[in-house]
């Protein structure tokens, strides 16, 4: 695919995007969950079950409100700021108008989004008198992307910036379709993230065709060089280092002893995804590889080795 293949969204955009037809979702006070019981594995925890079960709802307010300040940091601090250049044309890549115009209804979507799961949080703090723990600062693109961008040279930055971006919108969809699918939690939540769904589906397949506009017109040296750093950027990336953070310092508002504080700090520890081919992301990612054509050039294949299924026996 190249750059004159590329068709606007632009019509879908103005028929379809959240901001244009959806309204606004007002949380339930029923007896639903606020969050999916399945995305904090802690308050299903032996030692949680045994010691604080009536925490649960707090836990999951917590769970919540760190959902949405990551959504909040994503969409406004990393894709807004991709997607601004592209559209403004202040990237190294040079787009042709049709892809700068898709670029700007993104940064309109993504600020959308952040104010909506503000919107939300505030809704539930108020609803529940929950209020919200400290929250992390960053995530783990923040630091995955800095550390992928000091390696490249300075005129493969931004390229690699694109790609890194496509990468994390990828994987983000499936993250949000999980709730999208869960009857368990809250009508409000669920029409919430389907509403974020709906956007991020067309933005998953905006970000795969510039990837694949770039790499067919990338030089061999060039996708050498960007593949042997790709490493770099998902062992930063698949860490739950932030998230393991975060449940340590949810665990020092439980009521609970500290042998069981440290015996719920040790189970949540145990809970981490391998960092190689078995981490349940690492499917999308390779999804995103696959639909811009990366994964078929060698070097991009030698240098996710780790990352790659194994072969079938």
């Amino acid at each position: 695919m190249n750059a004159l293949d590329y068709h606007s969204f632009a019509e879908a955009w103005e028929s379809h995007a959240t901001i244009r037809t959806r309204p606004r979702r007002l949380v339930e006070d029923d007896q639903r969950l606020i969050y999916p019981l399945s995305r904090q594995p802690l308050v299903l925890s032996e030692t949680f079950v045994r010691e604080c079960p009536q925490q649960r709802d707090f836990a999951l307010a917590q769970s919540l409100y760190k959902f949405i300040n990551d959504v909040v940091i994503f969409e406004t601090e990393i894709v807004d700021r991709t997607a601004r250049r592209i559209a403004k044309d202040r990237f190294a890549i040079r787009f042709p108008f049709a892809c700068r115009y898709d670029a700007m209804t993104v940064v309109v979507d993504e600020d959308y989004h952040a104010l909506v799961a503000m919107d939300f949080m505030q809704q539930t703090i108020a609803l529940t008198g929950i209020e919200p723990i400290a929250l992390p600062r960053e995530i783990e693109l923040s630091r995955a992307i800095p550390a992928a961008l000091a390696l490249a040279p300075e005129h493969l930055r931004d390229a690699l910036e694109l790609i890194c971006v496509g990468i994390a919108e990828n994987t983000l969809t499936d993250d949000v379709a999980a709730f999208a699918r869960d009857d368990t939690v809250k009508p409000s939540v669920k029409g919430l993230m389907a509403d974020h769904l709906l956007d991020e589906g067309r933005h998953s397949s905006f970000w795969a065709r510039l990837v694949r506009i770039y790499w067919h017109s990338a030089p061999e040296a060039d996708r050498q060089c960007i593949a042997e750093i790709l490493p770099v950027f998902l062992a930063q990336y698949l860490t739950n280092d932030i998230q393991k953070g975060f449940d340590f310092a949810l665990t020092d508002h439980l009521p609970i002893s500290e042998a069981a504080r440290q015996t719920l700090r040790q189970e949540v520890t145990a809970m981490a995804y391998p960092i190689d081919h078995r981490h349940p992301l690492l499917g999308n990612i390779l999804r995103l590889f696959r639909a811009s054509s990366m994964l078929d050039s060698p070097c991009v294949q030698q240098a996710l080795a780790h990352y790659l299924p194994e072969p079938r026996r």
